[in-house]
């Protein structure tokens, strides 16, 4: 079926969802205005106007006949969590996801990827090594930039061994904004290197990153390896 789609506007701007019979199948992260996210997404016709599911005005894209109403549930569900999430007010997102279209090591990254619990952060080559050993860690960063589902499936939680930042498809902006939020932030001490957006966790928290043990210690442990 052709996937349905929604472009809302949130205080952090313009975000996007699209979801197919399997599930949510893309995530557009916020920016600056509507026509940048449509763009984005599968099979967005800009002419019907979608408007956010809260208030009311949501019209799905072309193809709803098949599964439509599924494809609706799926998007609203999608929004209101997602709206909950960036405001602080939910850690767990549960929505259905359809990962279909990566390829199989893709799809393996990204399942070790959603097991990394909210306020915690991990290494490309600790992810690496779950998905075949440290010399993978290439790999993963490219299977981490064709994530379709960023915040379900938390890629913003991979940082580079040394505790930069490391990249993101969202921006970095958006990825230090998002470890913000989870606290993760505060745990990185403030001496700055070659980018104003690149900071570096102490030497003991770097210890523990290289362990698989980041993040704040009074984060909840739900889903940790």
């Amino acid at each position: 079926m052709t996937p349905q789609s929604l472009v809302y506007e949130t205080a952090w701007g313009w975000m996007g969802i699209a979801a197919a019979a399997g599930g949510v199948c893309k995530i557009v992260l916020p920016r600056a205005s509507r026509h940048a996210v449509e763009k984005e997404l599968p099979g967005h016709d800009s002419r019907l106007n979608n408007e956010p599911v809260a208030r009311g005005k949501w019209r799905g894209a072309r193809g709803r006949k098949h599964g439509g109403s599924v494809s609706k549930r799926t998007l609203q569900q999608a929004q209101q969590q997602l709206a909950a999430y960036l405001i602080g007010r939910r850690r767990e997102l549960d929505f259905a996801v359809d990962l279909s279209e990566g390829t199989a090591f893709q799809r393996r990254v990204w399942r070790v990827i959603r097991r990394i619990p909210y306020g915690r952060v991990r290494s490309y080559k600790w992810v690496a090594s779950r998905v075949g050993g440290a010399h993978y860690a290439r790999a993963v960063g490219h299977a981490l930039g064709a994530n379709p589902v960023p915040i379900i499936v938390p890629c913003h939680r991979v940082v580079a061994h040394d505790a930069s930042l490391g990249g993101f498809t969202g921006g970095v902006q958006i990825k230090r904004r998002l470890l913000e939020l989870e606290g993760t932030l505060r745990q990185l001490g403030k001496t700055r290197r070659h980018s104003p957006l690149v900071y570096r966790f102490s030497s003991r928290l770097t210890s523990r990153l290289r362990s698989g043990l980041g993040g704040p210690s009074k984060s909840p442990k739900a889903g940790d390896d």
